[in-house]
């Protein structure tokens, strides 16, 4: 049996060797809270073992957040340090691998003024979008990861002690992401493959719309002709294959802009800014959300909408099966890149124009014309259940189900 300080380590090594697959002389950035100081410490010695030319860090902190958030005017959080956005947008122009050490951060928020929160996450999606842009045109490697705290693992396993809350927490991370297996990375080689054989039957059957069915959803998705599914690895401009998120679970494309009619419900609670979004419904027409409704979080998400034009639609459509190991190990994660990977789900704002045949070579204006959303953001929210139901219309114009009680029907 491994031991934690093993696990540890082949968790780094997922990170270096399979998420962003760090390349000889290629530089790396590290984003991570300064919690992750152990781990980040363990990525860094691993990617230089990979020939990396010098690894960069971005450190985080959610408590000096709070602070800034509490205290500083509506005019400084509206301004993000110049400095730190170029030297982002310059490590990725130089082709830097990103790795993205995440916590959850739900509670740190609380007593914040969700107009305040939800500026702080705009004026960072403004600055900070062209960075963003390279990523999500996989012009440059990039991967996310988890690293749990204490408050978390409380927040999951509340009736334990702090230190056995934290060990079970890491468990179900070491589980979720295969590190517990005896060779992770060759494991995430098969797993590569199995999505990539759902992703080859759904390019195959190129469904022109979907429509969903359970409890508070009703919601019809079309689709340009030149849409792609993609999951799993994606490739860089460079020609190296990465895995952006671990773990996934997902196959994934980009909806109509203005293809989306109907009404959707939240099946997870949403973390956004630190702050807790629950018993989300929306509604849409046309393609444009028309209303919101939230038992919690209402008004945050109201401002997130409004952040430009394009975060008034859907960028990403999602599926995954309600069996996937996120979804049976019974847990709600309250961060969504396990939470996602648990469940179907779709996302507010920007698309990942790899979802187009020839999108990430095509201008602007040339992806609008084929229904691509633009936007500042990307916001992933859960909607998958053991109740939803899902049919696609095929090219003779018939419909076929897709999903039954939230799993595959193929």
């Amino acid at each position: 049996m491994k031991t934690f300080a093993q696990k540890l380590e082949k968790y780094a090594e997922l990170a270096v060797k399979v998420g962003a697959n760090v390349q000889s002389g290629q530089e790396v950035l590290i984003k991570a809270p300064i919690d992750a100081g152990e781990l980040v410490r363990i990525v860094t010695e691993k990617a230089y073992q990979a020939g990396a030319k010098r690894v960069y860090f971005n450190w985080t902190d959610d408590h000096l957040t709070q602070l800034r958030l509490n205290y500083a005017s509506e005019d400084v959080i509206g301004e993000y340090p110049i400095w730190k956005a170029n030297k982002l947008e310059d490590l990725v122009k130089r082709g830097a691998a990103c790795i993205d050490i995440r916590t959850t951060g739900i509670g740190m928020m609380d007593g914040i003024d969700p107009k305040k929160a939800a500026l702080d996450q705009e004026t960072m999606w403004r600055a900070l979008n062209t960075y963003y842009d390279y990523r999500m045109s996989d012009r440059v490697s990039w991967t996310i990861l988890i690293y749990p705290t204490v408050e978390w693992a409380k927040k999951l396993f509340p009736g334990k002690i702090r230190e056995l809350a934290l060990a079970d927490l890491w468990d179900v991370i070491f589980k979720m992401t295969r590190v517990d297996c005896a060779d992770p990375v060759q494991e995430w080689e098969q797993h590569k493959k199995t999505l990539a054989e759902k992703v080859a039957i759904l390019n195959k059957k190129k469904y022109r719309k979907l429509h969903y069915k359970a409890p508070g959803t009703d919601l019809e998705i079309a689709f340009d002709p030149a849409y792609l599914w993609s999951g799993g690895a994606a490739v860089n401009s460079a020609g190296t294959t990465f895995v952006p998120n671990i773990p996934t679970e997902e196959v994934f494309t980009l909806p109509l802009k203005t293809g989306v009619n109907g009404t959707v419900m939240a099946t997870r609670p949403l973390v956004y800014g630190g702050k807790l979004i629950e018993k989300l419904s929306i509604s849409f027409e046309n393609g444009r959300i028309t209303s919101v409704n939230a038992r919690e979080g209402e008004e945050l998400i109201s401002h997130m909408i409004e952040t430009d034009d394009g975060s008034h639609y859907l960028g990403e459509v999602a599926l995954v099966p309600n069996n996937s190991p996120i979804s049976k190990s019974g847990l709600v994660f309250f961060t969504t890149l396990f939470d996602e990977n648990a469940s179907c789900h779709l996302a507010i704002g920007k698309a990942y124009p790899t979802c187009l045949d020839g999108g990430t070579k095509m201008s602007t204006d040339e992806l609008k014309k084929h229904g691509v959303n633009e936007s500042l953001i990307h916001v992933d929210f859960m909607i998958g259940s053991d109740q939803l139901d899902i049919d696609g219309e095929n090219a003779e114009g018939d419909w076929e189900p897709v999903f039954r009680n939230g799993m595959w029907a193929f």
